[in-house]
């Protein structure tokens, strides 16, 4: 079998997607899609924020300010308008008890 590039990577995609997700059985809906930008581990460079281990109150107010227009953003805004406020929380909790 023949793979192609698109093959290739939307299988890495869904092995990525399927690791974050066994790593974690507990987390809630919507909180795997997070780390497809958001690195996991401390160290790793990257212009977009870890979420793990930050405050919940502040993810759930970047979440807010997203879905409101209050910040500037490339894809984050459309982003957060997916996620009900329950959502952003559950997720926010989530990332927070993470190290």
């Amino acid at each position: 079998m023949k793979l192609t590039g698109l093959s290739i990577a939307g299988a890495a995609t869904l092995a990525l997607i399927a690791a974050a997700m066994a790593a974690s059985p507990e987390s809630p809906v919507g909180a795997a899609s997070c780390s497809g930008c958001h690195p996991a581990r401390p160290g790793v460079q990257s212009a977009v924020p870890r979420l793990t281990g930050r405050n919940p109150a502040d993810i759930v107010a970047q979440m807010r300010a997203f879905r409101s227009g209050q910040r500037a953003a490339t894809v984050m805004d459309r982003i957060a308008k997916g996620y009900s406020d329950a959502e952003v929380e559950a997720i926010a909790a989530w990332y927070a008890a993470q190290q």
